[in-house]
């Protein structure tokens, strides 16, 4: 692990979005990266000047043309309103400049589609940070793997209503929860068990419900949409061949391998020999260490440090890429417009 300081090279960046979200999560990450940040931008000058004094930025700004105009970067880290992100991010583009922005990633997929023909060579990644936590990599580990494979079913578990309006939201480009937060369970769903081909919402009379993803894999995912619970309940689960993987609160990941078992037979839960029963991991609260700040169980430290890497190292991404934005957002689509019906999602080369 190197630390902003030890990092021979660096990206010199640029923030846009100064606001709540990028200082309480966006700016701690960056002391784990290597970046440089040379400038803010927001249009509350006197919270952009309080912000680069903080962080040691000389360049202090109120418009995003003026940054790119000024000063010399090589990317620009963009955290504002999701209709404000595509204007930007063709912007940053157009300035040469390397791109991660905050999900949501616009308004509707089709914004997406100028940025995908705008970006040429530069790295843009959106952050979707749970596509990125330790608990979704190690699914995708442990899923990934000859013996659990086909991937039979998901079951994802999360606080979440979708409107009954959908073509009314669409058109009127509405922020809605289901912008701002469906995008967690499904970006998990799909950096685990890849591109879904259909859903078919279906709404509880009284709040709630259940979308059902039929993935292009050929397994079926269920997300329940827990509304009107008291707490932010947050579960997934994952069914291969002979394999459950689950992930709790974002922050355990329970392998279940099963027990040797007869029925009517076997006496003990816990039979001799360490190659069955449960794997679990979680982070080591005890400690002050890394593995358990949230910067880093969320998921924000793997998508920045991702998108530095592939910056620096002039790969394109595949994770978060713009591609995988428009998936999750014609997904979100497709689930407000479903109504009980199935859906498709339109499948791109």
């Amino acid at each position: 692990m190197s630390y902003q300081r030890d990092f021979g090279r660096r990206l010199r960046v640029g923030l846009v979005g100064a606001g709540s979200h990028s200082y309480r999560n966006i700016l701690p990450t960056l002391t784990y990266l290597p970046v440089e940040l040379v400038a803010v931008c927001d249009l509350n000058q006197a919270l952009a000047a309080k912000t680069a004094k903080q962080y040691g930025a000389a360049g202090v700004y109120t418009s995003s043309a003026d940054l790119y105009a000024k000063e010399k970067l090589d990317a620009v880290l963009i955290c504002v309103s999701p209709q404000l992100h595509p204007k930007l991010v063709a912007e940053a583009l157009a300035a040469g400049l390397h791109v991660w922005f905050e999900k949501p990633p616009a308004m509707r997929a089709a914004d997406l589609a100028p940025l995908i023909a705008a970006r040429k060579d530069r790295v843009v990644v959106c952050g979707f940070k749970k596509a990125f936590m330790p608990a979704t990599r190690k699914v995708v580990e442990i899923m990934g793997r000859p013996e659990y494979q086909p991937l039979r079913t998901v079951l994802a578990e999360y606080v979440m209503s979708i409107p009954p309006n959908g073509a009314e939201v669409l058109e009127s480009r509405q922020f809605t929860n289901w912008l701002g937060n469906g995008c967690h369970p499904l970006s998990i769903m799909v950096a685990v068990a890849g591109s879904i081909a259909a859903v078919t919402t279906h709404r509880g009379r009284h709040g709630g419900g259940a979308l059902i993803l039929d993935f292009v894999s050929g397994a079926v995912g269920n997300l329940h949409m827990a509304d009107g619970s008291p707490r932010q309940v947050e579960r997934y689960a994952f069914y291969g061949k002979g394999v459950e993987v689950t992930v709790e609160d974002c922050r355990r990941v329970t392998m279940q391998r099963g027990i040797p078992f007869k029925y009517g037979v076997t006496t003990s839960f816990a039979p001799e020999g360490l190659d069955h029963g449960a794997i679990v991991w979680e982070p080591q609260n005890c400690l002050a260490t890394l593995e358990n700040k949230a910067l880093f169980t969320q998921g924000f430290y793997g998508e920045l440090m991702y998108f530095c890497e592939c910056a620096l190292g002039g790969k394109a991404a595949a994770r978060g890429s713009l591609e995988f934005a428009r998936h999750i957002m014609e997904v979100y689509e497709a689930a407000l417009l479903s109504d009980g019906t199935r859906r498709d999602v339109p499948a791109h080369k």
